[in-house]
């Protein structure tokens, strides 16, 4: 299992209040490890998978925690080093009600390049390769992501892509392109909504002939897969949000960990709303540990 996504460091803060421009606003401040693909790793580790995360990381402190951290979770970590850019870091703004907005610095993992995928990266047969949409969304990391689809295709690798993030989707048409061909396409409604024009799971049969399924999160709604066959939808779990960071690339993780040990479609759509419901319910993106 191979995850090819960021990795870095999340400033998360809990504010008391709603955002004061140009004022000050309480908040309860953590330094907590982060990066979509380094998120779906650890989480795909803590659901009993042996995950490889490929990214880039700057040669400082952060990059050598992140490693670090990382490692003591159960990621083989295969990192190329920036010498000269930072590591990725992500000032993360939680409201009341746990919902995040995110501010990103990619660092290092602006310049990830096809340079950084290691021969033999995937090598074997019945591998899986999970490719976080930010490297794709970014032009400077962009060739990389394709390159890396490419080599998974041509190693009979199955395939799966996570959007990540609507407002960055400029050209539905131009990211179609970029995945055609992978197994699962796993956006959330709001990207969904960018991809199709509406954020219904109906809609993603529009996507299907680009992709083989589209797996859709729609947060309180539950998940549901879609597929030349059929559409199965399962329910959210009830729980509290107390930080939504994460959340989707946790979902990522358990659909595919329970797909991946073969499970059926709605065996691994409550793979991915357990691992979802539990993210939530902690501060940060990854399990504590």
């Amino acid at each position: 299992m191979v995850v090819v996504g960021d990795a870095g460091l999340d400033v998360v803060a809990h504010h008391s209040g709603p955002i004061a421009h140009g004022g000050d606003v309480r908040a309860k401040v953590t330094i907590e490890p982060g990066g979509a693909g380094a998120n779906t790793a650890v989480w795909l580790a803590a659901c009993g998978a042996s995950p490889v995360l490929v990214a880039r990381v700057g040669a400082d402190s952060a990059g050598r925690q992140v490693h670090a951290e990382l490692t003591s979770a159960g990621v083989q970590c295969a990192f190329a080093v920036d010498p000269d850019l930072a590591t990725c870091c992500v000032v993360v703004l939680v409201d009341e009600n746990g919902q995040r907005s995110m501010l990103p610095d990619r660092g290092a993992n602006a310049r990830f390049s096809p340079a950084d995928l290691a021969p033999g990266l995937l090598a074997g047969t019945n591998g899986h390769l999970h490719l976080s949409g930010y490297v794709l969304l970014d032009a400077t990391s962009r060739p990389a992501g394709l390159a890396v689809l490419e080599a998974a295709h041509a190693a009979g690798w199955t395939t799966s892509v996570d959007p990540q993030a609507a407002v960055l989707i400029h050209s539905a048409e131009a990211f179609l392109a970029d995945v055609r061909g992978v197994d699962f396409l796993l956006p959330n409604a709001d990207e969904l909504l960018a991809l199709t024009g509406s954020p219904e799971p109906a809609s993603a049969k529009s996507l299907l002939s680009h992709v083989g399924a589209v797996v859709v999160t729609s947060g309180p709604d539950g998940a549901s897969w879609v597929d030349q066959d059929e559409v199965i939808s399962v329910p959210a779990e009830v729980t509290e949000c107390v930080d939504s960071t994460g959340a989707g690339d946790a979902f990522d993780a358990g659909f595919l960990a329970a797909w991946l040990a073969g499970g059926s479609k709605r065996d691994a759509l409550l793979g991915g709303v357990r691992a979802g419901s539990r993210a939530v319910g902690v501060v940060g993106a990854q399990p504590p540990r």
